[in-house]
Protein backbone atom coordinates (compact mmCIF):
# COMPACT_ATOMS: atom_id res chain seq x y z
CA UNK A 1 0.00 0.00 0.00
CA UNK A 2 2.80 2.40 1.16
CA UNK A 3 4.35 1.64 -2.78
CA UNK A 4 1.30 2.55 -4.42
CA UNK A 5 1.01 5.63 -2.20
CA UNK A 6 4.04 6.34 -3.42
CA UNK A 7 3.51 5.90 -7.00
CA UNK A 8 0.28 7.86 -6.91
CA UNK A 9 2.02 11.02 -5.48
CA UNK A 10 4.90 10.82 -7.74
CA UNK A 11 2.46 10.86 -10.47
CA UNK A 12 0.36 14.18 -9.10
CA UNK A 13 4.20 15.82 -8.40
CA UNK A 14 4.95 15.13 -12.30
CA UNK A 15 1.73 16.44 -13.26
CA UNK A 16 2.06 19.34 -11.24
CA UNK A 17 5.68 20.19 -12.47
CA UNK A 18 4.17 19.64 -16.32
CA UNK A 19 1.01 22.06 -15.47
CA UNK A 20 3.18 24.50 -13.07
CA UNK A 21 3.03 27.98 -14.65
CA UNK A 22 1.95 26.65 -17.72
CA UNK A 23 0.31 29.32 -20.36
CA UNK A 24 1.56 32.40 -17.93
CA UNK A 25 5.33 32.50 -19.50
CA UNK A 26 6.55 33.24 -23.25
CA UNK A 27 6.16 35.78 -25.65
CA UNK A 28 3.83 36.48 -28.54
CA UNK A 29 5.84 33.69 -30.45
CA UNK A 30 5.81 31.39 -28.19
CA UNK A 31 4.36 29.75 -24.86
CA UNK A 32 7.50 28.81 -22.39
CA UNK A 33 9.32 28.68 -19.53
CA UNK A 34 12.19 29.03 -20.63
CA UNK A 35 14.59 32.07 -22.22
CA UNK A 36 17.15 31.42 -24.64
CA UNK A 37 20.95 32.78 -24.55
CA UNK A 38 22.08 33.83 -27.87
CA UNK A 39 25.17 31.93 -28.81
CA UNK A 40 26.10 34.82 -31.31
CA UNK A 41 25.53 37.86 -28.74
CA UNK A 42 25.45 36.74 -24.95
CA UNK A 43 21.83 37.98 -24.95
CA UNK A 44 18.73 36.91 -23.14
CA UNK A 45 15.27 36.53 -25.33
CA UNK A 46 12.55 34.82 -25.29
CA UNK A 47 13.12 33.11 -28.47
CA UNK A 48 14.58 33.29 -31.63
CA UNK A 49 12.30 35.26 -33.48
CA UNK A 50 12.46 37.74 -30.46
CA UNK A 51 15.99 38.14 -31.42
CA UNK A 52 15.36 38.15 -34.86
CA UNK A 53 13.46 40.97 -34.42
CA UNK A 54 15.76 42.83 -31.87
CA UNK A 55 19.11 42.23 -33.93
CA UNK A 56 18.29 41.78 -37.38
CA UNK A 57 15.79 44.78 -37.99
CA UNK A 58 16.00 48.29 -39.73
CA UNK A 59 16.84 50.18 -36.63
CA UNK A 60 19.38 47.92 -35.84
CA UNK A 61 22.97 49.23 -37.22
CA UNK A 62 23.59 47.37 -40.53
CA UNK A 63 26.93 46.20 -39.07
CA UNK A 64 25.60 44.41 -36.00
CA UNK A 65 22.64 42.74 -37.70
CA UNK A 66 22.28 39.10 -37.51
CA UNK A 67 20.21 36.22 -36.84
CA UNK A 68 20.40 33.63 -34.43
CA UNK A 69 22.04 30.56 -35.40
CA UNK A 70 19.10 28.49 -33.10
CA UNK A 71 20.64 24.78 -33.83
CA UNK A 72 24.05 26.19 -31.91
CA UNK A 73 21.81 27.19 -28.51
CA UNK A 74 23.27 25.65 -25.41
CA UNK A 75 22.22 27.13 -22.29
CA UNK A 76 18.90 28.47 -21.47
CA UNK A 77 17.14 30.29 -18.28
CA UNK A 78 14.08 28.93 -16.54
CA UNK A 79 11.47 31.63 -16.30
CA UNK A 80 10.36 30.38 -12.90
CA UNK A 81 13.65 30.05 -10.80
CA UNK A 82 16.32 31.62 -13.12
CA UNK A 83 18.29 29.06 -12.73
CA UNK A 84 21.11 29.00 -16.14
CA UNK A 85 21.45 25.53 -17.47
CA UNK A 86 21.84 22.96 -20.35
CA UNK A 87 19.26 22.68 -23.17
CA UNK A 88 16.68 20.58 -20.96
CA UNK A 89 12.96 20.12 -21.20
CA UNK A 90 13.19 20.03 -17.34
CA UNK A 91 14.81 22.75 -15.29
CA UNK A 92 17.62 21.27 -12.99
CA UNK A 93 16.57 23.51 -9.86
CA UNK A 94 12.85 23.33 -9.71
CA UNK A 95 12.08 20.43 -12.05
CA UNK A 96 9.55 22.50 -14.06
CA UNK A 97 8.52 21.80 -17.57
CA UNK A 98 9.96 24.01 -19.73
CA UNK A 99 7.95 23.27 -22.68
CA UNK A 100 5.66 20.69 -23.35
CA UNK A 101 6.99 20.41 -26.69
CA UNK A 102 10.36 20.23 -26.47
CA UNK A 103 12.60 19.51 -29.30
CA UNK A 104 16.33 18.63 -28.78
CA UNK A 105 17.32 19.33 -31.98
CA UNK A 106 16.20 22.57 -32.87
CA UNK A 107 16.59 23.67 -29.47
CA UNK A 108 12.44 24.46 -28.96
CA UNK A 109 10.11 24.68 -26.50
CA UNK A 110 6.48 25.39 -26.44
CA UNK A 111 3.56 24.60 -24.35
CA UNK A 112 1.13 25.00 -27.15
CA UNK A 113 0.73 21.03 -28.00
CA UNK A 114 -2.50 21.65 -29.75
CA UNK A 115 0.08 23.06 -32.68
CA UNK A 116 0.54 19.59 -33.42
CA UNK A 117 4.46 20.56 -33.87
CA UNK A 118 6.89 17.41 -35.18
CA UNK A 119 10.20 17.69 -36.29
CA UNK A 120 10.85 16.83 -40.26
CA UNK A 121 14.36 15.22 -39.86
CA UNK A 122 14.95 16.31 -43.94
CA UNK A 123 14.11 20.22 -44.21
CA UNK A 124 16.08 19.87 -40.36
CA UNK A 125 13.78 22.09 -38.38
CA UNK A 126 10.31 21.66 -36.60
CA UNK A 127 7.15 22.41 -38.34
CA UNK A 128 3.44 22.74 -37.21
CA UNK A 129 0.20 20.54 -38.36
CA UNK A 130 1.21 17.25 -37.74
CA UNK A 131 3.27 14.82 -39.25
CA UNK A 132 0.68 12.55 -40.65
CA UNK A 133 -0.80 15.53 -42.91
CA UNK A 134 2.49 16.41 -44.44
CA UNK A 135 5.32 14.47 -46.35
CA UNK A 136 8.50 15.61 -47.30
CA UNK A 137 9.10 16.50 -51.25
CA UNK A 138 12.57 15.41 -52.10
CA UNK A 139 12.74 17.69 -54.54
CA UNK A 140 11.09 20.61 -53.55
CA UNK A 141 13.10 19.98 -50.00
CA UNK A 142 10.43 21.46 -48.60
CA UNK A 143 7.27 20.06 -46.42
CA UNK A 144 3.63 19.92 -48.45
CA UNK A 145 0.27 18.82 -47.24
CA UNK A 146 -0.65 15.11 -48.14
CA UNK A 147 -2.85 16.09 -50.60
CA UNK A 148 -0.10 17.94 -53.01
CA UNK A 149 1.47 14.11 -52.79
CA UNK A 150 0.94 13.53 -56.51
CA UNK A 151 -0.71 16.41 -57.82
CA UNK A 152 2.32 19.61 -57.52
CA UNK A 153 4.58 20.96 -60.02
CA UNK A 154 7.90 20.20 -58.43
CA UNK A 155 10.19 23.70 -58.35
CA UNK A 156 13.95 22.89 -57.06
CA UNK A 157 13.69 24.00 -53.43
CA UNK A 158 10.79 25.94 -54.08
CA UNK A 159 10.83 27.47 -50.23
CA UNK A 160 14.44 28.29 -50.13
CA UNK A 161 14.16 31.62 -50.92
CA UNK A 162 12.17 35.25 -50.43
CA UNK A 163 8.69 35.96 -50.74
CA UNK A 164 8.62 37.36 -54.59
CA UNK A 165 6.33 40.22 -53.21
CA UNK A 166 7.17 40.98 -49.63
CA UNK A 167 10.75 39.42 -50.06
CA UNK A 168 10.69 37.69 -46.16
CA UNK A 169 12.57 34.28 -46.61
CA UNK A 170 9.69 31.33 -47.00
CA UNK A 171 11.62 28.15 -45.77
CA UNK A 172 11.09 29.19 -42.00
CA UNK A 173 8.67 31.79 -42.04
CA UNK A 174 5.32 31.83 -39.27
CA UNK A 175 3.11 33.11 -42.20
CA UNK A 176 0.95 31.34 -43.74
CA UNK A 177 2.35 30.17 -47.72
CA UNK A 178 0.64 28.55 -50.99
CA UNK A 179 1.72 26.76 -53.57
CA UNK A 180 0.83 28.18 -56.74
CA UNK A 181 -0.20 25.64 -59.85
CA UNK A 182 3.04 26.47 -61.76
CA UNK A 183 5.08 25.20 -58.24
CA UNK A 184 6.12 28.63 -56.94
CA UNK A 185 5.74 29.37 -53.81
CA UNK A 186 4.44 33.08 -51.65
CA UNK A 187 2.81 33.83 -48.79
CA UNK A 188 -0.90 33.43 -48.30
CA UNK A 189 -1.48 37.05 -47.41
CA UNK A 190 0.81 38.35 -50.48
CA UNK A 191 -1.74 36.51 -53.34
CA UNK A 192 -4.30 38.11 -51.81
CA UNK A 193 -2.92 41.99 -51.70
CA UNK A 194 -1.90 40.38 -55.54
CA UNK A 195 -5.70 39.88 -56.66
CA UNK A 196 -7.06 42.92 -54.45
CA UNK A 197 -5.06 44.83 -57.19
CA UNK A 198 -6.14 42.72 -60.36
CA UNK A 199 -3.20 40.70 -60.59
CA UNK A 200 -4.11 36.99 -61.41
CA UNK A 201 -0.61 35.81 -62.65
CA UNK A 202 2.43 34.33 -60.59
CA UNK A 203 4.78 37.27 -59.88
CA UNK A 204 7.90 34.65 -60.71
CA UNK A 205 6.69 33.25 -64.02
CA UNK A 206 3.75 35.21 -65.08
CA UNK A 207 1.91 32.04 -65.52
CA UNK A 208 -1.67 32.40 -64.33
CA UNK A 209 -2.34 31.79 -60.68
CA UNK A 210 -6.53 30.49 -61.72
CA UNK A 211 -8.24 29.63 -64.63
CA UNK A 212 -8.62 32.37 -66.79
CA UNK A 213 -10.56 31.02 -69.69
CA UNK A 214 -13.98 32.89 -68.34
CA UNK A 215 -11.85 36.24 -68.95
CA UNK A 216 -10.11 35.13 -71.92
CA UNK A 217 -14.24 34.42 -73.49
CA UNK A 218 -15.08 37.78 -72.29
CA UNK A 219 -12.38 40.17 -74.10
CA UNK A 220 -12.97 38.05 -77.41
CA UNK A 221 -16.60 39.08 -77.36
CA UNK A 222 -15.78 42.29 -76.07
CA UNK A 223 -13.59 42.16 -79.06
CA UNK A 224 -15.91 40.79 -81.27
CA UNK A 225 -18.66 43.21 -80.44
CA UNK A 226 -16.12 46.50 -81.30
CA UNK A 227 -15.55 47.05 -84.65
CA UNK A 228 -11.97 48.81 -85.17
CA UNK A 229 -12.32 52.46 -86.33
CA UNK A 230 -11.99 52.96 -90.31
CA UNK A 231 -9.14 55.41 -88.89
CA UNK A 232 -6.83 52.71 -87.64
CA UNK A 233 -7.50 50.13 -90.56
CA UNK A 234 -4.46 48.26 -92.08
CA UNK A 235 -1.60 50.84 -90.12
CA UNK A 236 0.98 49.26 -88.13
CA UNK A 237 0.27 49.93 -84.50
CA UNK A 238 3.30 49.03 -82.55
CA UNK A 239 6.30 46.93 -82.57
CA UNK A 240 7.83 45.32 -79.74
CA UNK A 241 10.11 42.39 -78.52
CA UNK A 242 8.94 39.32 -76.52
CA UNK A 243 10.80 37.06 -74.53
CA UNK A 244 8.71 34.49 -72.71
CA UNK A 245 10.30 32.87 -69.92
CA UNK A 246 11.06 29.30 -69.72
CA UNK A 247 9.71 28.80 -73.71
CA UNK A 248 11.77 28.05 -76.81
CA UNK A 249 13.09 31.31 -77.54
CA UNK A 250 10.83 33.26 -80.58
CA UNK A 251 12.31 34.86 -83.60
CA UNK A 252 14.12 38.39 -83.24
CA UNK A 253 10.74 40.94 -82.68
CA UNK A 254 6.86 40.12 -83.15
CA UNK A 255 5.11 42.38 -85.14
CA UNK A 256 1.66 43.37 -84.55
CA UNK A 257 -0.25 44.36 -87.55
CA UNK A 258 -3.87 44.66 -87.12
CA UNK A 259 -5.23 44.11 -91.01
CA UNK A 260 -8.97 43.07 -90.48
CA UNK A 261 -11.66 45.16 -88.82
CA UNK A 262 -10.88 43.84 -85.11
CA UNK A 263 -7.69 42.99 -83.62
CA UNK A 264 -5.89 39.51 -83.86
CA UNK A 265 -5.31 37.51 -80.48
CA UNK A 266 -1.59 36.49 -80.80
CA UNK A 267 -0.64 33.41 -78.92
CA UNK A 268 3.26 33.57 -77.41
CA UNK A 269 4.25 29.79 -76.07
CA UNK A 270 1.43 29.43 -74.02
CA UNK A 271 0.14 33.16 -72.39
CA UNK A 272 -2.37 34.37 -74.51
CA UNK A 273 -1.60 38.14 -75.17
CA UNK A 274 -4.73 39.85 -76.30
CA UNK A 275 -4.34 43.49 -77.87
CA UNK A 276 -7.25 46.02 -77.79
CA UNK A 277 -7.10 48.71 -80.64
CA UNK A 278 -10.30 50.55 -80.47
CA UNK A 279 -11.52 53.89 -80.03
CA UNK A 280 -10.61 53.84 -76.47
CA UNK A 281 -7.64 53.60 -76.23
CA UNK A 282 -6.89 53.44 -72.32
CA UNK A 283 -7.73 49.78 -73.51
CA UNK A 284 -4.01 49.34 -74.81
CA UNK A 285 -2.16 51.86 -72.50
CA UNK A 286 -3.37 49.45 -70.09
CA UNK A 287 -2.74 45.86 -71.42
CA UNK A 288 0.75 47.80 -72.07
CA UNK A 289 1.34 48.85 -68.25
CA UNK A 290 0.40 44.82 -67.02
CA UNK A 291 2.82 43.62 -69.87
CA UNK A 292 5.66 45.34 -68.61
CA UNK A 293 4.78 44.96 -64.79
CA UNK A 294 4.37 41.08 -65.43
CA UNK A 295 7.81 40.84 -67.46
CA UNK A 296 9.63 43.22 -64.87
CA UNK A 297 10.49 45.90 -68.40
Amino acid sequence: MEDGSESVELIKNNVSLVEKGSGHYGCSHYLRRCKIIAPCCGEIFDCRHCHNEAKDSLETDLIDRHEIPRHEVTKVICSLCNTEQDVHQYCINCGVCMGKYFCAKCKLFDDEVSKNQYHCDDCGICRTGGKENYFHCKKCDCCYSVLMKDNHACVERAMHHNCPVCFEFLFDTLKDITVLHCGHTLHLDCLRNLTLHYRYTCPVCSKSICDMSNLWKKIDEEIASTPMPSTFLNKMVCRFYATIVGQTPMSSSTLLRTNAKVATPTILGRYKVVILLHAHLRWLLRWLDDYCWHNGL
